[in-house]
């Protein structure tokens, strides 16, 4: 049956999920108004009924020379499907496996190694389990954050980042969804470049719109819940995207 959390919970997860290894249970506790005792009993709760399944540390494989990250989507006989699951993450170099509900490409292995002839190594052994690799592809960059509804209700919601890329030279692609109260939000594209919302080096690539692809034009409207493609000719810094989320 399925854990039902209240707000203590809620908040206990979404600030471990932000940062576990700076979060002081009495932190939480003073902003929900408990002692540090019942925060530290309540994460004990979450960890027995399997909500909280552990403290995962960020690495970036890309930063250590040679290291590459890939992720491979396999398809298993649904039946299969959970015990490859488990078989595959003996393989050593795969760090992580997802089930999916889906009848092809229902499993994505996340894998590391230090060099091609690693990955080429991982992706047999996923075949000798019986695994069928529908694609494959170099995880340039991994981005993540806590479930906002769970935290506080002041916390600025930015753009939800859901890609990125870089090309050659310094250039950059991005691609993120635009939040709710998002400055540039019901503007036209040209609008936006008048106001200089946009800089000269940021070009407007992509708008998907409700599982449309639409073709951005200067008369384009931005809208919350776009999924924008944006091309910079340079670097971005983080505060150059603070218009398509909110202050």
């Amino acid at each position: 049956m399925a854990h039902r959390v209240d707000e203590i919970d809620k908040r206990i997860l979404y600030y471990l999920a932000l940062d576990a290894r700076n979060t002081s249970t009495s932190d939480i506790a003073d902003e929900m108004g408990v002692t540090p005792a019942t925060i530290r009993n309540r994460i004990k709760q979450l960890e027995e009924q399997g909500v909280l399944r552990g403290y995962l540390a960020d690495i970036n494989y890309k930063s250590i020379e040679g290291y590459v990250t890939y992720r491979f989507r396999c398809t298993a006989p649904i039946p299969d499907r959970a015990r490859l699951a488990q078989s595959a993450l003996e393989i050593s170099g795969v760090v992580t496996v997802q089930e999916l509900m889906a009848g092809s490409a229902n499993l994505g292995i996340t894998v590391v190694g230090a060099d091609t002839d690693d990955i080429n190594q991982i992706a047999g052994e996923l075949a000798d389990l019986g695994l069928e690799i529908e694609d494959e592809s170099v995880i340039e960059g991994e981005y993540h954050t806590p479930y906002n509804p769970f935290g506080p209700e002041n916390v600025p919601k930015g753009p939800s980042l859901t890609d990125f890329m870089s090309l050659a030279g310094d250039a950059e692609v991005v691609e993120f969804t635009v939040s709710e109260g998002a400055e540039i939000a019901d503007m036209t594209i040209e609008q936006a470049v008048n106001e200089d919302l946009l800089a000269d080096e940021m070009l407007v690539v992509g708008v998907e719109r409700e599982g449309d692809v639409l073709t951005p034009k200067g008369e384009t409207v931005i809208q919350t819940g776009d999924v924008v493609s944006l091309f910079s000719k340079g670097p971005l810094e983080k505060n150059s995207l603070e218009v398509f989320g909110t202050q």
